[in-house]
């Protein structure tokens, strides 16, 4: 029987064990969204596959300084970012675990604050978002956007494909690209939000095509081997309403990337960090769509983790807030071991406290 401490293939990527950290924003980036030496010992602290991740999949990264969304968000367009994400791929690789980097454009979910020359956000969209987001001074209002014109939109395609080709020069072992949690891909799906008249919206092959456009122009880049996608059918998270045809939506989006042969999809069931029921959608079906290695998210105990496993419903399971509070999840969920109490305040932002101090098992058991 299939184990969730099984080696398994992805793609072109080997992992040691089926446990995957979730990508994680802790607003740590140093000026002008670069990786520092802090978020390197951070990531290798949970690397080694025998007491932390199988795989680790990166906290999201602006693909343009357009795309950014959030204070002190880590970005991936400039050769500085470049080095400073080499730095970690590097100490993640040492301790012999694997990386992917999560490539995000925010779209509505952004504040004049944070965009170059205090600009607009771009959506698929002119109506603003009923959703906060971290700034200087905390927590305010997402800024109104601007719908992208459709001429815009291929340059937007090619900032995903550049980033994609800047993660393989930093060492990253593949990308994921986020198309969930009301983020820009999203925008353009759902009908809720999507509110087009032109090739971009409308129908469901209109509103599925930025992401496939987006899909193709990556994967020609670095192959689909080295390529993920998470998706959030049902979630309501940064105002992102349901789709009035979610199940028809989305598996006609994971039918059209059929051709690219994806290493992995990354679904977060239910509503992220919240109800797993919240709305009901036939994830089975969904899966059914794709033959790639299929990664569950989103309150995943280890009982679940394991019964999803060996029982085939999932290839592998990601967890998010337990990796942040256990750098050694794997080995805890291994040994049965009890978790470490998370600290909400040190989420985001700050320094080294609720971000490298966890104690490790047996640190905790001294």
């Amino acid at each position: 029987m299939t184990t969730l401490f099984d080696p398994l293939r992805i793609g072109e990527i080997d992992l040691a064990t089926r446990i995957v950290m979730a990508p994680l924003t802790r607003n740590r980036a140093s000026p002008g969204q670069v990786p520092n030496a802090l978020m390197a010992e951070y990531y290798a602290q949970r690397a080694d596959p025998a007491t932390g991740a199988g795989l680790i999949v990166t906290e999201a990264t602006q693909i343009c300084p357009e795309g950014q969304g959030y204070l002190d968000t880590p970005g991936l367009h400039n050769a500085e970012q470049v080095a400073g994400w080499r730095r970690i791929t590097d100490a993640v690789h040492a301790r012999g675990g694997r990386i992917v980097v999560q490539l995000w454009h925010v779209g509505r979910i952004s504040h004049v604050s944070l965009l170059p020359g205090g600009q607009a956000p771009v959506s698929s969209t002119a109506r603003a978002a009923k959703s906060k987001t971290y700034i200087a001074g905390g927590f305010d209002d997402v800024s109104a956007p601007r719908a992208l014109r459709t001429d815009e939109i291929p340059g937007v395609v090619a900032a995903y494909r550049r980033a994609a080709e800047r993660a393989l020069e930093a060492g990253f072992d593949g990308v994921e690209i986020h198309a969930a949690n009301g983020y820009l891909i999203e925008q353009f799906l759902r009908d809720s939000i999507n509110d087009r008249s032109d090739g971009y919206g409308g129908p469901i092959e209109n509103r599925t095509r930025f992401l496939r456009e987006v899909m193709q122009a990556v994967t020609r880049a670095i192959g689909g081997g080295r390529t993920g996608l998470r998706l959030s059918p049902v979630t309501p998270a940064n105002d992102a309403g349901p789709d009035s045809h979610a199940q028809a939506l989305y598996e006609q989006a994971l039918a059209e990337l059929a051709p690219l042969d994806l290493a992995f999809v990354h679904v977060v069931e239910g509503a992220t960090g919240g109800a797993r029921d919240f709305a009901p959608f036939d994830y089975a079906a969904l899966r059914r769509r794709f033959k790639g290695a299929w990664m569950v998210n989103n309150g995943y105990s280890r009982q679940m983790a394991l019964d999803a496993v060996a029982g085939g419903a999932a290839d592998l399971v990601a967890f998010g807030k337990p990796f942040i509070a256990n750098p050694d999840l794997g080995r805890r969920l291994r040994e049965d071991a009890a978790l470490n109490a998370l600290d909400p305040a040190t989420l985001y932002g700050g320094g080294a406290k609720g971000y490298t101090d966890y104690p490790a098992l047996a640190t905790a058991a001294a």
